[in-house]
């Protein structure tokens, strides 16, 4: 909790993840996959002017159509392929309708998700705590690099690994999971590089260990 008020007071809330609908947010989480946020807007805004943000507006559309409206964010065809797998999924299994998935105990819903081709822990965690509200931590390379040089971290831990040490040791509040983790990505993008950090002036700075300040 220390690093966090450390992380809050330097860049205050972050009010993530922008999106006007859960199910905006949950094809956002597909999007971003290996891209940055600014094409995911592209993408979004694309399939918004041309009517299909919905889940009956992508299922009825041809891959190959989804694919053309988010070519923004890279990965097109494979995105298409995915955001098509998550929405069949979410139809079936809840008519679409967000209600219904909000309804699903959170240890199956993400059973559900991990299980929808394309979706891995990280996006199926990112959709279960911003698009759902359900208290679970969102862990990803950002979170990897900042705790390991902090000394928290070893490197080599499994993804769930990670998640239940964050989850274990904070009070169990998924709007703190949510602004913690986009706490993360703002150090991580801001000062925590993979190359060269720029340490100096880190909110952080405080809390590297004792052998990385004598360096």
């Amino acid at each position: 909790m220390a690093l966090y008020r450390a992380l809050r007071t330097h860049f205050g809330h972050r009010h993530w993840w922008p999106g006007e609908t859960p199910f905006e947010v949950m094809v956002g989480a597909v999007l971003t996959q290996n891209t940055n946020w600014g094409n995911v807007e592209k993408a979004i805004l694309n399939l918004k002017s041309a009517g299909k943000l919905s889940p009956r507006g992508i299922d009825a559309m041809p891959e190959t159509e989804i694919a053309a409206l988010i070519r923004p964010s890279g990965y097109f065809n494979v995105k298409a392929r995915r955001l098509k797998s998550l929405v069949r999924r979410f139809i079936e299994k809840c008519g679409g309708d967000e209600r219904n998935f909000r309804r699903v105990p959170t240890r199956k819903l993400r059973e559900e998700l991990l299980d929808v081709n394309g979706v891995g822990r990280e996006t199926a965690d990112s959709i279960l705590l911003y698009a759902l509200g359900r208290r679970i931590f969102v862990v990803d390379a950002y979170t990897r690099r900042v705790f390991c040089r902090h000394g928290f971290l070893r490197g080599g831990e499994d993804y769930d690994e990670i998640r239940v040490m964050f989850e274990s040791l904070l009070p169990r509040s998924a709007p703190l999971y949510n602004d913690y983790h986009a706490q993360i990505v703002a150090v991580g993008k801001g000062y925590c590089a993979p190359r060269r950090p720029r340490c100096a002036g880190c909110p952080l700075g405080r809390f590297k260990p004792r052998a990385e300040k004598t360096k």
